[in-house]
């Protein structure tokens, strides 16, 4: 192995230096028994952040109409509350938040059943911390999934 080699795996990450190697990763949610495409199958981020910045916009219009009246560190506050009962009350019932159904996405548990309300409320907090989301598994699962055994699919 040569010098450009050697700087050419350490530049693409440690993922393609193992493909380099024969590693088959396969895609994401293979290894929980998923499709690869259609309904069902892991939701792609980007309808991800999409859905949660429509969730979060409308916790900070009703934060900001019912709570804070022109206060807006109030209205953040407010916000995250609201955002945390958002998402125990609808994903918790049904499923999806309001932007998750709009991106055509819900929250299921790993073998595809409802999430318990425990799990439900475990995932809702971390969620609300911001830094468990940002941690990803190679299905591009959050901390906040993976600890509440959930995830999150295509309709």
């Amino acid at each position: 192995m040569d010098n450009r080699q050697v700087i050419g795996s350490w530049l693409s990450g440690p993922r393609a230096a193992a493909e380099e190697m024969g590693v088959d990763f396969g895609y994401r949610g293979k290894r929980l028994g998923l499709p690869e495409n259609g309904p069902g199958s892991i939701a792609p981020l980007g309808r991800r952040f999409g859905a949660l910045f429509v969730d979060w916009a409308l916790c900070l219009i009703i934060a900001y109409g019912l709570f804070a009246r022109g206060d807006q560190q109030a209205a953040g506050n407010w916000a995250l509350v609201i955002f945390l009962v958002l998402h125990v009350l609808t994903v918790g019932t049904v499923g999806s938040t309001p932007g998750k159904r709009l991106f055509g996405l819900r929250v299921v548990r790993e073998d595809g059943g409802r999430l318990g309300f425990f799990m439900v409320v475990v995932r809702s907090v971390l969620l609300c911390l911001v830094i468990p989301p940002l941690v990803w598994d190679r299905d591009g699962r959050g901390l906040h999934d993976r600890l509440a055994r959930a995830v999150q699919v295509r309709i």
